[in-house]
């Protein structure tokens, strides 16, 4: 804090700043002034806390001060120094904020203790206007967000205006009986490379920005509309525009002041002339059908006005023509082979003059289909972690740094994704070998136990439908078979000792019951363990 001492009488400013413990107090600077005139400036400089003051003095006195200090600095704390001994004195200090009257010679304990009080009140009340403060900013920060879901909500819920209406009315100039709008999306979402890489890591501030630059256009006298940022949305921006008059015109020079401000351009769909506030949702899908049917291949024109011929468009070419070629290069392992199946499907793209959203969205689906039934195909039902993700979308708009669909780009984009599932699926795949090696060698160290498929299942975490797919196809056989072909070929070899009895034998290779182990040696081999034994003699 700092403190101000106005006296014209050296020895009392000096007595004033022995007496006071200022650094217990947490007061670090001292200004001294000789008359009220000096210290005016040197309070309008320093804006000091606490104030001590004479009342007679030259030039400008102790109530002349008092009474300035109650218009210029009102939050000092004034702790009047006087000689005098006169009500009318006191009075106006206290009538002018003063808050204590001390009389001269000065008391030690009484100054300090108004010098504490002085200071705790200066400490609260800031404590209080800093609170003020920031409750003010939060507000700030709080009230366009709020703004922006109210009006948000009337896309989804537009019979909720009419609670709004007059609040709306005062904050935006939005009539409470205008009874047609127009509505307007800009959309973020094939905004220029470089205007992305500007704001990847702040989109919050684009938005703003954005919302302002319109808003500019918009909230001149009379106001024309409001902007605001769609909250049902991760990239839009709803223009609403007043009555029927606002139109194309207007959102040109959006679209011009956003190119001016930020150096990019930004795709604007229109709906035409709907009642409000009913008409709100259909004009959003109306808007929203205008963006989805623009084509990407060009970025000439940003306004586009939904036209009623606009319908659901069928793609021109279908994804899945071009798939089968891509899904052997990617099983064959080779980056050169999916580069070529890529390039396929992307010249099959260059031929064609428009390429829009939907149809994007489309050939996206189709692909996301496909993989994931490929592989199901190669995996069944254990799913490596890459195949769990294969259901996320991962696709990123292919554009290029003017906000152009980049086929060049999308060629890269979609080859390095396949180059990556597939060198995934090989490594997992080699994973997988590893795993039947293992059970393979499992069934050979045990194979003289009463070994099952479940208790192999339980010991390796792996389900038993996964177990005998993957060991039948790397082993041409399924799990059964192989432990009953292994038993009987340590049977074979064991047999060749006339010392070992059947029923000896039939233990050690696994078999409790003679009977039935003679039964499988001779379907298997077609003869019976003694059968074999003595032409095995001969």
């Amino acid at each position: 804090m700092k403190a101000i001492i106005i006296d014209d009488e050296k020895h009392v400013r000096q007595a004033i700043k022995l007496l006071v413990p200022w650094e217990e107090l947490g007061i670090d600077h001292i200004y001294e002034a000789h008359d009220g005139q000096e210290a005016t400036e040197l309070i309008t400089l320093h804006k000091p806390q606490i104030i001590f003051t004479d009342m007679m003095m030259p030039l400008m006195d102790g109530l002349k001060l008092l009474e300035w200090l109650q218009t210029h600095h009102p939050s000092g704390k004034t702790i009047v120094i006087s000689g005098f001994d006169d009500f009318q004195l006191v009075r106006h200090t206290v009538q002018y904020g003063g808050m204590d009257y001390i009389l001269k010679p000065i008391d030690a304990d009484q100054l300090e203790a108004a010098v504490r009080k002085a200071a705790q009140c200066w400490q609260l009340e800031e404590a209080e206007r800093l609170r003020q403060q920031q409750r003010n900013i939060e507000m700030n920060q709080i009230r366009p967000v709020y703004w922006d879901k109210v009006l948000s909500n009337f896309i989804m819920e537009p019979h909720g205006f009419e609670a709004a209406a007059e609040a709306l009315s005062q904050e935006f100039g939005l009539d409470r009986d205008m009874k047609e709008c127009r509505l307007a999306i800009i959309s973020l979402e094939t905004m220029s490379g470089s205007l992305k890489r500007k704001f990847q890591s702040n989109l919050d501030l684009l938005f703003f920005s954005l919302t302002n630059i319109c808003n500019e256009f918009l909230q001149q006298k009379p106001p024309q509309g409001i902007a605001y940022r769609y909250w049902n949305s991760e990239d839009e921006i709803i223009v609403l525009l007043y009555g029927a008059h606002a139109g194309e015109e207007l959102l040109n020079d959006i679209a011009n002041g956003i190119w001016t401000a930020i150096k990019g351009n930004l795709d604007i769909g229109m709906s035409p002339v709907h009642p409000f506030p009913a008409g709100l949702p259909f004009a959003y899908k109306q808007a929203k059908a205008a963006l989805r049917h623009r084509n990407l291949l060009r970025k000439d024109n940003q306004l586009h006005v939904y036209q009623e011929q606009t319908a659901v468009q069928h793609p021109a070419l279908v994804f899945t023509d071009y798939a089968e070629p891509i899904r052997l290069s990617v099983r064959s392992g080779s980056a050169v082979e999916i580069g070529k199946a890529v390039q396929g499907w992307i010249q099959a793209l260059g031929k064609l003059s428009t390429i829009s959203i939907e149809e994007l969205e489309h050939w996206r689906h189709e692909y996301t289909v496909l993989r994931s039934r490929w592989l199901i195909e190669w995996f069944g039902d254990r799913q490596p972690e890459f195949m769990i993700d294969a259901s996320r979308s991962d696709f990123v708009l292919p554009l290029d740094d003017e906000g152009k669909l980049s086929l060049s780009l999308w060629q890269e984009q979609l080859a390095d994704s396949l180059i990556q599932l597939s060198n995934q699926m090989l490594e997992h795949q080699q994973q997988d070998n590893n795993a039947i090696f293992e059970i393979a060698k499992y069934i050979q160290n045990h194979y003289h136990q009463d070994i099952t498929l479940i208790e192999i299942a339980q010991h390796f975490y792996l389900s038993r439908e996964y177990i005998s797919r993957k060991f039948k196809q790397q082993f041409q056989i399924n799990v059964s078979d192989y432990i009953t072909q292994l038993r009987v070929d340590k049977a074979k070899l064991l047999l060749l000792n006339p010392h070992l009895k059947i029923a000896q034998i039939a233990g050690m290779v696994g078999y409790d019951d003679e009977k039935y182990f003679s039964k499988v040696f001779k379907k298997w081999i077609g003869l019976s363990p003694n059968e074999y034994r003595k032409v095995s003699q001969l």
